[in-house]
């Protein structure tokens, strides 16, 4: 038996590289970051528009974001950092008050297309330290008996902080339901009531 059909053979051949592998690009781009408001996964396609801003605060709740992502925009998606810095600086200087707005591509092929409609009409009415009624949403959208569904719409919101669902509050002025729980949307109106 010569040493090239030992295992001591082919492994004085083998030279491991010191280096993790470099990935190209992804079809789908992610990051998994913590903020003050929870652990959020942000992704981008492949023309750099963010697709998600979620929240993750478990591995299943990122698996579940994941396999989304996987199933309805590519089964190409990499956990690649450095792709979403520019996102996560942008939503870490708007957490930290010092940003009013995102200036960042969206793309909202995660969204349905009532969806669509819902955020669009959201982000045009909607602005910074200003609060709307899911009920004067679904009148904007030319839908005053959608309430309800303006709400569902809302809380599968793909982009959540970017397209700021945060600031719809029920009816009476009271927080309902948010992505992140009523701790994060009470943080986040709080920074915009004061910045």
């Amino acid at each position: 038996m010569d040493s090239t059909s030992t295992i001591e053979g082919r492994l004085a051949r083998f030279t491991a590289s010191s280096r993790p592998p470099v990935f190209g690009s992804a079809d789908v781009s992610y990051a998994v970051t913590d903020t003050p408001i929870g652990r959020m996964l942000l992704a981008r396609n492949d023309a750099e528009a963010l697709v998600a801003s979620t929240f993750v605060p478990d591995e299943a709740a990122e698996e579940a974001a994941l396999t989304r992502l996987g199933r309805v925009l590519s089964p190409r998606v990499l956990r690649l950092p450095r792709a979403l810095d520019e996102a996560r600086r942008q939503l870490d200087d708007y957490l930290g008050g010092r940003r009013h707005e995102f200036d960042l591509a969206t793309d909202l092929s995660l969204a349905t297309p009532f969806q669509r409609t819902v955020l669009t009409a959201l982000v045009g009415s909607v602005g910074w330290g200003e609060r709307s009624t899911y009920g004067q949403l679904a009148a904007v959208i030319d839908r005053p008996a959608a309430t309800r569904a303006v709400g569902t719409a809302l809380g599968a919101n793909p982009l959540c902080v970017v397209l700021p669902c945060h600031r719809v509050v029920g009816s009476t002025g009271r927080l309902t339901g948010y992505a992140g729980g009523i701790p994060a949307k009470e943080f986040l109106l709080r920074l915009e009531s004061t910045g």
